[in-house]
């Protein structure tokens, strides 16, 4: 099982879906309009919408002032079109759907050493400190009897705590203990959306913390965390009221594995809670999403965010397709029920009742083609378990399930409904023409069990999300990867592993992938961390983690693709993956204020009310702006030339390291620019000594505006610490 921390946790669960003629809108509210003459927020929203509706109670949702200042509310768009007009709105905002981004990994990252973990301390020591802090994690609810939450051993409640453990028919709050400290649900927007019993509402479904999907059990007992969120996706609403309590009860990380693609910062529900939440000194993890290899697909790309993409482990779970050539070919299964047996079958592949057949399609395989049979089927469309499901329930006794271009070599194992093996493209395309070529083409499935220690690795998933970044491009994202294909955690024995209603198996652990999978690691390394220096800010505990990420895989070569092979640049993989051992102890920092975090908002053309809508002070002015929002100090570069040919930036970085520390500087970049940094030397006399340097980037002359993207890296080291920036090059007509 792949917990991270010893740390307790809170789980904030989320009703998730898939509307009515009422819709569920989130109102910005100029927070110190409020008259005197109501005694709260929540008294004066409820009276903004008596003009617009005979039950306003009924209507008003969620009223917010933590995370937002505002409430959402049920209206028509009649109603939410009137309120929009009131001097007091700031903007009327649908709701949104975000969609949940869905062992080995203690060893992988080098968390079970015994010493030389954390400097100075064992392994014992940073557990013990790590038992006051608390992390947040929205998702689909917690499986409370779970043996990942089990409180043997654990101390009492931190004092700081000020959240609860709710009550429902299926959840007693004693299921709650030392370790998992509470549990809340927030459904009300979906519940709207659902009409009380409409297209989203599932009959039985209850409001419950219970995970009755098991994504947010998987989440949770990774990084020890809590959570919020339903079955095919969370409303805004209810994540910002989940952000909310998280915030007012105390949590120190909050690890959200969902998102719903980019947006502007001040139509980004996520981005504007996890602005409250840094600026309370909360760590704010997200998954990057799963829409890769695809460029400029990435999701959560806030700066005060940690934006998470996914790596694979040194562990695979080999299975093999032998053909009746005698040809073996390697693949990957979970697949754990009796076997095929050894003597092969007949292999078919794109024979059924329509075109869809070659994908597995349901109602697409004729039954008289395929019993008794082994079915090739090509990945996509639908879920890869699904195809297992559709061949089993065409009489099919197996299933080869090979990648097409879309998703290349990446192999992903999945605990299939009947014996199924999973094959990259390239063996793919070998199958499909003996199938096609063959008159009598026959297949026999083999299962291998577990084998560690595969190289190379880690290699960034092919689904994992990739920049650039769409909605501030001067600002380089992913931030990092982590372990997130094939992790096993703990699951809800509410529904089967594949999470098909007709898989009727119960398991207490389960394998999933996804940056959902990624995202919990890095919740729970900023919570060892946090416990290690609970004086840091959320953005030293960002930097350390990037700074000290590598980009070398065990083989000693640069960071592969999983999607072509090809070598991974930081628009795949951010700074590198995570090496904890190493971000206990990064040296050096960049550190980021929420006055910095203001200035860099006031750079990208939004209104001041747009920025009001993010920071949620009602004295903004923006009088005080970057030229360029890539002089916030992140710990990455990403320069884009277009009209100039020069771009300088200037970074501050703070000495925790000892006292007297020199670093001197190394650049690496792309023949087509030239860089230059000064000073060459940094020299700290202290701790918590602040220095600057500048760098400036000059792309080279004869360079095509259309010239593809490069990259290179800033690194200042000496003997002791690597502290490595990742930059990316850009050229753009404008």
């Amino acid at each position: 099982m792949a917990a991270m921390a010893s740390s307790t946790f809170f789980f904030f669960f989320l009703l998730c879906l898939t509307v009515t003629a009422k819709k569920t809108y989130i109102v910005h509210m100029k927070h110190q309009d409020k008259p005197l003459s109501f005694e709260t927020h929540n008294d004066w929203y409820s009276s903004s919408l008596q003009s617009l509706t005979a039950t306003p109670a009924e209507s008003l949702l969620y009223s917010y002032n933590a995370a937002f200042n505002g409430f959402a509310a049920s209206l028509d768009p009649e109603q939410a079109e009137a309120l929009s007009k009131s001097d007091s709105v700031l903007g009327v905002y649908e709701d949104t759907v975000y969609n949940l981004h869905t062992t080995r990994t203690p060893q992988f990252l080098g968390l079970d050493a015994e010493s030389g973990l954390w400097a100075g301390h064992n392994t014992q020591q940073l557990e013990q400190a790590s038992r006051d802090v608390i992390i947040g994690v929205l998702d689909t609810g917690v499986w409370p009897e779970s043996k990942s939450f089990d409180d043997s051993g654990m101390p009492e409640v931190p004092a700081k705590w000020r959240g609860e453990c709710e009550s429902a028919p299926d959840f007693n709050p004693k299921f709650c203990n030392r370790k998992l400290i509470g549990a809340r649900s927030f459904s009300k927007g979906y519940r709207m959306a659902s009409g009380g019993g409409g297209i989203y509402k599932k009959p039985g479904e209850i409001q419950s913390p219970r995970d009755k999907d098991g994504h947010g059990t998987h989440t949770a007992s990774t990084a020890a965390g809590s959570h919020v969120c339903w079955e095919t996706g969370c409303f805004g609403s209810d994540i910002l009221a989940g952000m909310e309590r998280a915030i007012e009860d105390g949590v120190d990380v909050l690890s959200l594995s969902l998102g719903g693609g980019s947006a502007p910062y001040f139509r980004d529900t996520i981005a504007i809670g996890a602005f409250t939440a840094m600026e309370k000194g909360i760590f704010v993890s997200c998954s990057a999403g799963n829409s890769g290899p695809t460029k400029a697909t990435l999701a959560n790309v806030a700066p005060w965010i940690m934006t998470v993409g996914a790596g694979t482990l040194d562990r695979d779970f080999p299975a093999y397709a032998v053909l009746g050539n005698k040809i073996r070919y390697n693949g990957v299964s979970l697949y754990s029920g009796r076997g095929m047996g050894k003597s092969p079958v007949g292999l078919v592949y794109s024979k059924g009742n329509s075109s869809g057949s070659n994908l597995c399609l349901t109602g697409s395989l004729d039954p008289a083609l395929v019993r008794g049979k082994v079915v090739l089927c090509d990945r996509g469309t639908t879920a890869r378990v699904e195809k297992g499901a559709v061949v089993r329930d065409a009489g099919g006794v197996g299933m080869i399930l090979a990648n097409t271009e879309a998703s290349g070599e990446e192999l992903v194992a999945d605990s299939h409904l009947l014996p199924a093996v999973a094959v990259g493209r390239k063996v793919g395309d070998l199958i499909r023409e003996y199938a096609r070529s063959e008159p009598n083409p026959t297949a026999a499935l083999v299962f291998g069990g577990t084998v560690l220690d595969i190289k190379p690795s880690p290699v960034v998933a092919a689904f994992s999300s990739r920049g650039p970044n769409m909605v501030t491009p001067q600002i380089l994202k992913p931030d990092v990867i982590g372990p997130g294909v094939n992790i096993l955690a703990a699951w809800s024995e509410a529904i089967g592993p594949t999470g098909l209603a007709k898989d009727s198996r119960k398991t207490m652990f389960n394998i999933m992938s996804g940056t959902s999978m990624s995202c919990p690691h890095i919740s729970g390394l900023a919570a060892l961390i946090k416990a290690a220096h609970p004086e840091w800010s959320p953005s030293a505990i960002k930097s350390a983690l990037m700074t000290t990420a590598y980009t070398q895989d065990n083989t000693n070569s640069t960071l592969r693709d999983a999607a072509d092979g090809s070598l991974s640049n930081p628009w795949a993989h951010g700074a590198g993956h995570v090496d904890p051992q190493k971000a206990l102890s990064p040296g050096l920092v960049y550190d980021i204020s929420t006055e910095e975090y203001i200035t860099f908002l006031c750079s990208l053309g939004y209104t001041v009310d747009h920025v009001k809508t993010i920071v949620k002070r009602p004295n903004i002015t923006c009088s005080t702006k970057f030229k360029d929002p890539g002089e916030l100090n992140y710990p990455s570069f990403s320069v884009l030339f277009g009209s100039k040919r020069v771009v300088r930036y200037t970074r501050e970085l703070t000495n925790v390291g000892p006292a007297r520390s020199i670093y001197k500087v190394t650049v690496n970049g792309p023949s087509a620019v030239g860089i230059s940094v000064r000073p060459k030397t940094l020299i700290f006399r202290s701790v918590g000594e602040k220095k600057r340097y500048t760098v400036t980037f000059v792309a080279k002359r004869g360079t095509s505006p259309m010239a593809k993207p490069e990259f290179g890296s800033i690194v200042w080291g000496n003997a002791q610490n690597q502290a490595r920036s990742p930059v990316s090059f850009s050229w753009s007509l404008m």
